[in-house]
């Protein structure tokens, strides 16, 4: 495995289960077997290294998101994202989401950061809008569905014990306010 590649492991690991403030370089260094010097040449910064760990994050969590969605019939795409996002909640790392972490740490301080973060939620909004393009008004309908899995990831977060039922009550509240945007 590539350098980078391990750095990034273990940087992902260590970034989302215990904060990004809270994980030194020299953590990421250890976790990943890799020495300083070839850590620096890869990611000249901490910064660096945490909008590679987003980027790398984002890619992997939208392609999980977009695979599970694209596998159900056209008219269960969107209560697909909800059913995910419950088997995403039930999992042991589960923490909420590593992008409104990292930038409750770092965005007021970050542009790249905030930079990286906004970038996540526009390409998830825009996925949410591709699956809303029957309504009357897909942005507006993807805004609201974008609320409904930012508090329901959150609510997962803070009471894992119910992230199941936050899932569901967010599928449910999306039904509701999917078949009043669309045509009948």
């Amino acid at each position: 495995m590539e350098h980078a590649e391990r750095l990034l492991d273990a940087a992902g690991d260590l970034f989302y289960r215990r904060g990004v403030q809270a994980v030194g370089m020299d953590e990421v260094r250890a976790a990943s077997g890799v020495s300083l010097k070839r850590l620096y040449q890869c990611f000249p910064s901490k910064e660096a290294l945490v909008v590679a760990y987003l980027a790398r994050r984002d890619e992997r969590w939208m392609s999980s998101l977009t695979r599970h969605a694209g596998a159900a019939a056209p008219q269960d795409r969107i209560a697909a994202v909800f059913a995910w996002l419950e088997r995403w909640f039930g999992e042991d790392d589960f923490r909420g989401c590593g992008f409104v972490n990292a930038y409750a740490e770092l965005g007021p301080s970050s542009e790249a950061v905030r930079e990286v973060v906004r970038r996540h939620k526009q390409r998830l909004r825009d996925f949410l809008r591709e699956l809303a393009a029957n309504a009357r008004d897909p942005d507006d309908l993807a805004g609201q569905l974008l609320v409904l899995v930012d508090g329901a990831t959150v609510t997962a977060m803070l009471s894992p014990e119910d992230g199941a039922e936050a899932a569901r009550a967010a599928g449910r509240a999306a039904a509701l306010i999917r078949a009043a945007a669309c045509p009948a």
